[in-house]
């Protein structure tokens, strides 16, 4: 019984190491803080200039604390070592607080708390990916220049496929994401 109990007890810990190193830190305002995370001024042209002086796409994630799909994308799917590395590898990562209050200027001039612009953006829900092109127009939102807007929790497959579609400009050729996606699943299978 103790050789079943030591066991059991050495499983439960690996389980439990395992688990922990799939949790991501939380920043005092309660959302998830990956280390490819970008910490800015939330000017969206300082952002997207910066972006493009890195060679990397601005992709703004719109979260809220308690967001329970946040926190399944944080740590089952941002951790994907494949996923992980397009994004460190392709995207310059600004988060916003879906009810924050920290001020975020639009490519328009438009200078909002963060809760405001979501409204303006038309953000409805937790997580919202929204990805923007290389250059914004002159007085264009996010909401009207945005590329692609995904709202929600996906899984791996499908966040990988978003990500890539982004990066190689498959919303320029006419494909509609969900064809690619479908194809993508097909060719896999």
């Amino acid at each position: 019984m103790t050789a079943i109990r030591a066991l059991a007890t050495a499983a439960l810990a690996v389980a439990l190491s395992v688990s922990a190193s799939f949790a991501v830190e939380l920043g005092d305002d309660g959302l998830h803080k990956p280390g490819w995370l970008r910490e800015t001024f939330k000017d969206l042209r300082e952002d997207l200039a910066e972006a493009n002086a890195e060679g990397k796409r601005l992709l703004i994630t719109v979260e809220q604390r308690g967001c329970i799909y946040c926190t399944q994308m944080h740590e089952q799917v941002f951790t994907d070592p494949a996923i992980e590395q397009l994004i460190r590898d392709h995207f310059f990562v600004v988060q916003m607080n879906l009810f924050g209050d920290v001020e975020v200027t639009d490519f328009d001039g438009t200078a909002l708390p963060e809760k405001q612009m979501a409204v303006r953006w038309g953000v409805l829900f937790t997580p919202t990916l929204i990805f923007l092109p290389e250059e914004v127009p002159e007085g264009e939102t996010v909401a009207k220049a945005s590329v692609a807007m995904m709202p929600g929790a996906f899984g791996k497959g499908t966040t990988e496929a978003l990500l890539t579609w982004v990066r190689d400009h498959g919303y320029e050729s006419g494909e509609h994401f969900q064809k690619f996606l479908a194809d993508r699943m097909r060719a896999a299978n």
